[in-house]
């Protein structure tokens, strides 16, 4: 491949504003979207706010552009800034958003929602994809009068303090007493662990298949999800979908679907509203009553704006059978990435569903040659990232998708004569 040098980019403007920010933020840039949590290495490689965002791109406080292939961390389904979304939000916004009474506009909304995913009987608002796994696991215990909680290791599930581990800090013996741990894609350790705990366990979440941080992403193995459901049944536990991520990339029925059962709880958020501040808990008949019984709210979440993006959101997604598309752009994506980086002697690994790929490069046992390729990408405009899986949009173009793999072939070649 012949490739035009790229002039890596500098970041003034960015480190100024950090300077700011960790006068009166902190951290500066809280969570893992700062650069204290060790995600941007070299941090120097690395810009650290943005000023605009359009399409399949976003432009930093210094002026330089980017493909982006984190999408806000999954929210960007169509595109940053999308005309019919953001017209939809803009007509709602002109008569209403935050009132006393709710809009029915989440009546349409849920609608929309049962009628859209296989599983769900309701619906349930709130706004962050935390908000949908903790009522989702509140419900189990409400539902089964049960304490215990079965997870898959290494599972993600938010940051309230039930979703983390004993050794964080702020986080007690009483949060997370109750918590099981179970490898991923073993039925019979599932099995074992139900038959210890039997009559204890309320609920078994899981994301639809592993796309951790820092390891290769891996599928459901064949009979899996149908013997997760059987167990589930026999002992009476309350099977949750974390589909915060997943959802309305794999399948606009639900990854649960996509994957060949009917969960009893979905938890939708990310790209439910092209970027609308939004969250659903989706679930089946039997547990209507039970979510109604329960005390959990916020300020903002009957909010009638997001509630119309997403009405819009969802409709273009079906009208683009989005989830071909990204099965189609992430399969082009990550073999054409393979094959550039075995041009030059370089082994990567992609891995994961295509729609929600991650990458790793496999030449080295630790993450630095990795981290090095992804920040030779970031800094020619490309925006990869080494620990987390990455996400598809819409306005992504086959001239988007040859652009990258000229500036990823560019950043092979440093790093192999490196």
């Amino acid at each position: 491949m012949t490739v035009t040098a790229t002039t890596p980019y500098t970041y003034m403007r960015s480190r100024e504003a950090f300077a700011r920010a960790q006068r009166v933020i902190p951290a500066g840039i809280p969570g893992h979207q700062g650069p204290s949590e060790g995600c941007y290495i070299p941090q120097a490689a690395f810009p650290l706010f943005s000023e605009r965002a359009q399409g399949s791109r976003f432009w930093d406080v210094d002026g330089n552009e980017y493909l982006d292939y984190m999408c806000g961390y999954g929210p960007n389904v169509l595109g940053y800034g999308d005309p019919v979304v953001d017209a939809a939000a803009r007509r709602q916004a002109a008569l209403e958003d935050v009132v006393t009474i709710p809009s029915a506009t989440m009546v349409d909304l849920a609608e929309l929602l049962v009628d859209t995913v296989a599983s769900a009987d309701w619906a349930f608002f709130a706004k962050n994809g935390g908000d949908t796994t903790t009522l989702a696991v509140m419900t189990a215990r409400a539902a089964t009068r049960r304490k215990k909680v079965v997870f898959v290791k290494g599972y993600y599930h938010g940051v309230a303090p039930w979703t983390q581990k004993l050794d964080y800090p702020g986080v007690l013996e009483e949060d997370v007493a109750h918590n099981l741990l179970v490898p991923w894609n073993d039925l019979v350790a599932l099995e074992a662990l139900f038959r210890e705990h039997r009559g204890e366990i309320a609920a078994f979440i899981s994301t639809p298949y592993m796309h951790g941080n820092f390891v290769d992403n891996e599928l459901p193995a064949e009979g899996y999800w149908e013997g997760v459901r059987r167990l589930c049944d026999e002992h009476g536990v309350v099977l949750i979908m974390d589909d915060v991520r997943a959802g309305w990339r794999l399948d606009l029925a639900g990854s649960d679907h996509h994957y060949g059962i009917e969960a009893d709880l979905v938890c939708f958020c990310k790209a439910i509203g092209n970027g609308y501040n939004l969250a659903a808990l989706c679930g089946r008949e039997e547990l209507r009553e039970t979510v109604a019984s329960l005390t959990y709210t916020g300020s903002y979440w009957m909010s009638a704006v997001p509630f119309a993006a997403s009405i819009a959101t969802i409709t273009r997604l079906k009208e683009l059978d989005a989830p071909t598309m990204f099965r189609r752009l992430g399969t082009a994506l990550t073999s054409g990435l393979v094959d550039a980086a075995a041009g030059h002697g370089l082994t990567l690994v992609a891995s994961g569903e295509p729609a929600l790929f991650y990458l790793r490069l496999a030449d080295d046992d630790s993450l630095a040659l990795h981290q090095r390729w992804v920040a030779e990408c970031v800094r020619r405009g490309v925006w990869f990232t080494s620990h987390h899986n990455h996400f598809l949009n819409a306005s992504l173009t086959d001239a988007d998708l040859a652009r990258t793999l000229e500036i990823a072939d560019e950043a092979f070649a440093v790093v192999a004569a490196g």
